[in-house]
């Protein structure tokens, strides 16, 4: 029963953009759950789900970020949603975010875990991406952009 309804939840939250706590209830009763808002907040701590805003300046939950094994790029829809413009210069590449977005993108690029970033840093709206050497950084800001054309 536990495991049908978190699973249930991690579904609707892939599928859905679920903001309240309320609304996914609603939703997991509409599935045949009979749910409490406590057992609800406690599969949202079991399961780690977490909060984010999107570019809209609402909030709503988002699946647990698992390490990839590939050091492709990858994002999820939320975060690609949210980066505006990428550019690259030597070393470097430039992402511009939608205002109060950069740190979770950052935080993204981050648990990519791709061998050639160095580091990032992140603003309000902007994050620097340090490469390895400016052929990576190309390579990287060709990716991202190859993502925001797919959107």
């Amino acid at each position: 029963m536990k495991k049908n309804r978190q699973e249930k939840l991690l579904e609707l939250i892939s599928r859905y953009e679920i903001e309240t706590q309320d609304e996914l209830i609603e939703r997991l009763r509409e599935n045949g759950f009979d749910v409490t808002q406590a057992t609800v907040s406690r599969d949202i701590r079991e399961l780690k789900i977490a909060k984010m805003t999107t570019g809209k300046g609402t909030y709503r939950y988002v699946l647990p970020r698992h390490a990839e094994s590939a050091p492709g790029v990858k994002f999820s829809a939320v975060l690609t949603d949210s980066i505006v413009k990428v550019n690259n210069a030597q070393n470097l590449v430039v992402l511009k975010t939608y205002p109060g977005m950069a740190q979770a993108v950052a935080v993204g690029i981050d648990h990519m875990n791709h061998q050639q970033i160095l580091g990032c840093v992140a603003g309000d709206d902007t994050i620097l991406v340090v490469m390895q050497d400016e052929e990576c950084a190309a390579a990287f800001s060709g990716q991202v952009q190859e993502l925001l054309r797919n959107i």
